[in-house]
């Protein structure tokens, strides 16, 4: 196996190690401070079909079932770029944690090129939702310069991760060296970002399902039906 740089092994192994432990502490002080707050009780008589816990539960998982959701059935491109964006984003973050414990997973040619097809599709998922922040009039209202800034910052971070993919360092380290300290960044800027509005989802999921599956109107019959 070819020999690292001393700078390459830091990257990859404490470097890594720290910005993980970093993101992680950063949010359990965030759901700490969550759930500090009281939750809100339902001041409603229960209506209909009233269950609070299976409003919860669809509301938390519906994201799994598109066909519930009007985003998609009104624009199913968009929910299939979402889709293509975040796992490439996912296959990314565990790739910098297989290429350091455990290469042989990602070894195989096949492997190698499913990663960068992947990443390369992602890519370009989040190029596309580049253009429409900029040029959709209802989005550039409601976006900030950090969802520009974010969304940069992962498209230039699936590039490196698809050119780091092969993990070849015998061939020259600073495709790999650009790839984790781009990984790190990310680790550490995320708490700190809209990024972050994934730990969020869940509360907000189960307590807009809760109340009104409380109020027996949702999920709709039609869509539990399916």
């Amino acid at each position: 196996m070819h020999e690292l740089t001393p700078l390459l092994k830091f990257a990859e192994g404490n470097l890594q190690i720290a910005t993980l432990v970093f993101m992680a502490s950063v949010y359990v002080l965030k759901i700490r401070w969550i759930l500090s707050f009281p939750a809100g009780r339902d001041r409603q008589t229960p209506a209909g079909a009233s269950n609070a816990k299976r409003g919860a539960a669809f509301s938390l998982l519906m994201i799994a079932m598109p066909w519930t959701l009007a985003s998609f059935r009104q624009h199913s491109l968009r929910y299939a770029q979402f889709v293509v964006f975040h796992l490439g984003v996912l296959l990314s973050i565990v790739m910098s944690l297989l290429i350091p414990y455990a290469p042989r997973l990602i070894h195989a040619p096949q492997v190698v090129l499913g990663l960068q097809v992947a990443f390369g599709m992602a890519a370009l998922a989040g190029l596309f939702r580049l253009v429409r922040r900029i040029s959709d009039r209802s989005m550039r209202a409601i976006s900030s310069p950090d969802d520009y800034f974010s969304i940069c910052l992962l498209i230039v971070w699936l590039v490196s991760s698809a050119i780091a993919a092969p993990n070849h360092p015998e061939s020259g380290q600073l495709a790999l060296l650009a790839y984790f300290c781009l990984t790190a960044f990310f680790l550490v800027y995320v708490p700190f970002s809209k990024i972050s509005h994934y730990l969020y989802y869940p509360f907000a999921r189960w307590y807009l399902g809760r109340t009104l599956g409380h109020r027996g109107v949702y999920p709709l019959v039609r869509d539990h039906a399916r």
